[in-house]
């Protein structure tokens, strides 16, 4: 299992922190909502019983798709960032540059996830689309950027004469929307996303376990993973010794005194696409208006991602002596996949002699512990989260153990961390300003909008 380490975020050791006190006084709500949790399990914990058929599908699929140089995921938001954490914490940093052997026969993964010409066209320089299998993933099928991004690509394909249902491949809603129709009619392969789970909750559904296939990751080790944490979750009562609990709380009470901002900072370049998963789960679930009585609250912390050691010499400056309103978690690696020690060289000159011969995970594991204890004396919080190692068990591990602290996070703060009211605002803007039919009314309001403004254009 993840390892969890609070110290430094409790009052004992942190001025001005939360109290174990503090946690014992919401233990009640807390336990209350390990009570509901227990009788009526959201989709995203449902699903790892009951898409075993799907897994199986997708593990037959991926294998006879081996012949594909190129494997492309056509997403946004919940639909990629799922994806390109896998990616970043499972296969060689530079994946995509290893050779076909290298990569065991596995084709190289690339994620379109934004509408920027510039980035969509250079991709699509790089890659052969006879070798490549594009699978476009939106629940709905219709959002915006991936359907754009989708019609470049059956553009393309059939530019190149290719048919199209032997290089596409959709992971969308079982029944609904406009993939799914495409689907049936053209007989394209497609996946399912349950109906009950949505986009930033779907990682371990065939969002993120389609591609993680095609390259060679065990999925199954990943679902052990997600699974061993629910049950770790359901089996402990107090709040003390319940991790996600425990977390949940932190965060919340840290929030409720001024500390508004949660940093991720992974001492690991592989888990730092992780932070970027963490924070759309965090951002997406907690940034709401009003709570579940419809009052105003303004809810939420903004998060942010940082890298150790690298952003030592940006950001932490900022953390230790600005305003203090964060919490910092620290992701940690215990051993590494690769073993590198530094050469005992210039023994003769004191600024380096101390680090010859030493494993480079000892100085990066003491350069995270040494930032943590820093802040500690500066009265600033962090917990830490510490990986055994990082394979597709502990990956698993992460991804639940989240989601699970967003769900009893935004429990404490009374909201649904399962809607997003202020994504749909933008997205129907979008759709009136690019004429879609339907939004005709959303137009003129848009336009009204436009009228009313005051431009200052340097």
């Amino acid at each position: 299992m993840l390892k969890f380490d609070f110290t430094n975020a409790i009052s004992d050791n942190v001025a001005n922190g939360v109290s174990i006190e503090d946690v014992k006084k919401i233990s009640r709500r807390l336990h209350d909502f390990l009570e509901s949790f227990r009788q009526g399990m959201p989709g995203f914990a449902k699903i790892l019983d009951e898409q075993e058929d799907e897994r199986r599908k997708i593990v037959d699929f991926a294998e006879k798709n081996q012949h594909f140089k190129n494997f492309v995921v056509v997403g946004i938001g919940g639909s990629a960032l799922g994806v390109q954490a896998i990616k970043g914490a499972l296969l060689h940093s530079e994946w995509n540059s290893l050779s076909d052997d290298e990569r065991n026969g596995y084709p190289r993964l690339f994620v379109m996830d934004n509408v920027d010409p510039e980035h969509i066209a250079e991709l699509l320089d790089i890659i052969e689309p006879r070798q490549t299998l594009f699978n476009v993933v939106s629940k709905s099928g219709s959002t915006a950027e991936t359907m754009a991004n989708y019609l470049i690509v059956r553009g393309l394909l059939e530019a190149h004469g290719l048919d199209p249902k032997k290089h596409l491949v959709f992971t969308t809603d079982p029944n609904e929307g406009t993939l799914r129709k495409i689907s049936i009619d053209e007989d394209i392969p497609a996946f399912s996303i349950p109906p009950n789970v949505g986009g930033r909750f779907s990682v371990l559904t065939p969002v993120g376990l389609l591609s993680s296939a095609m390259v060679g990751i065990d999925i199954a080790e990943m679902i052990d993973g997600a699974k061993e944490e629910l049950q770790s979750f359901l089996s402990q009562d107090d709040a003390l010794k319940n991790p996600v609990l425990f977390n949940a709380a932190l965060h919340y009470l840290y929030s409720k005194m001024g500390k508004n901002i949660s940093v991720m900072m992974p001492y690991s370049n592989a888990l730092y696409t992780m932070a970027d998963w963490y924070r759309q789960l965090w951002a997406e679930s907690l940034g709401k208006e009003k709570d579940l009585t419809g009052e105003i609250v303004n809810a939420g912390q903004t998060p942010i991602k940082s890298l150790g050691t690298i952003d030592q010499h940006s950001q932490v400056q900022l953390y230790m002596e600005g305003p203090n309103d964060k919490i910092i978690t620290f992701l940690r690696v215990e051993e590494f996949r690769r073993k590198t020690v530094i050469p005992k060289l210039h023994e003769d000159k004191k600024t380096l002699s101390y680090l010859g011969g030493k494993e480079m995970k000892k100085l990066i594991n003491a350069e995270q512990e040494a930032t943590a204890l820093a802040l500690m004396e500066k009265g600033r919080p962090s917990l830490t989260i510490s990986f055994e190692k990082i394979d597709a068990r502990e990956v698993g591990i992460f991804f639940f153990y989240y989601e699970l602290t967003v769900m009893a996070t935004g429990f404490l703060y009374g909201i649904n961390p399962f809607d997003q009211p202020g994504v749909e605002l933008g997205k129907t803007n979008t759709y009136a300003l690019m004429e879609r039919e339907g939004f005709e009314e959303q137009k003129e309001h848009v336009e009204n909008l436009r009228k009313n403004l005051k431009y200052l254009v340097m």
